[in-house]
Formats: structure tokens, sequence, C-alpha cells
């Protein structure tokens, strides 16, 4: 698989551009944002403590993030997270594998913005 084909899986820049008109510029200071943000850390410390409440609203929130960034490994990682963690079901997979997209998504993103 080339790299453009794994971006693709991971990245819908064009989604994301169409959303912001188009802005470039835009798209990667957002972007940078995303990056900036310690999502998985965080993330993972409500899981680690057991606080189902805080960590389904972090997830919620890394879903809405990426759905509108066109992050769609993150997002789609995220929504079976959310679900296992709103049906008190097993999540060290589903965290797991968003931990997964997200490094690889990170690495796309930072070829994006340089």
């Amino acid at each position: 698989m080339n790299n453009d084909a794994f971006s693709g899986e991971l990245i819908n820049v064009e989604d994301a551009l169409r959303r912001i008109g188009g802005n470039m510029d835009l798209y990667k200071r957002l972007l940078g944002r995303f990056l900036a943000g310690n999502h998985i850390e965080t993330l993972e410390s409500a899981l680690q403590r057991g606080d189902m409440t805080e960590s389904a609203n972090l997830t919620h929130t890394l879903k809405g993030v990426s759905a509108n960034l066109s992050l769609t490994g993150i997002r789609t990682a995220s929504v079976n997270l959310e679900q296992a963690i709103k049906n008190g079901s097993d999540f060290s997979g589903c965290f797991a594998e968003l931990k997964q997209v997200y490094a690889a998504t990170v690495v796309v993103v930072g070829e994006i913005i340089n």
C-alpha cells in the first residue's frame, strides 16, 4: 500500500477542505492544534482510573473533533471505543486500536503540516 492510500484511510483532506472553504492554511493550523492536545494521554489516564463517565466524554469529544477535521481513522476507532465504554464491554482492544490509529495519523498529519 502506498503512502497516499494509507493517508486516505486515515484522513480525508478533500472533505476537510470542503468543510472549511478550501483554506489549506487554516486546516494546517487546526491540525496543529489537534496535535498539541494530549488526547490519548488524558483518555488513557481516565480509563486507568476507571472513570467511565470521563472516559466516555473524552472519547465522544475526540470523535467529534476527528470528524470535524476528517481524521477518519481516529473517528472510526473512537466510535468503537465509545460504544464499548457505554456497553460496559472490555474496551482494551478498542483502546489499543485507537492508540495505533492515532499514532499513524499523527505521522500523516505531520507530513501535511510540513
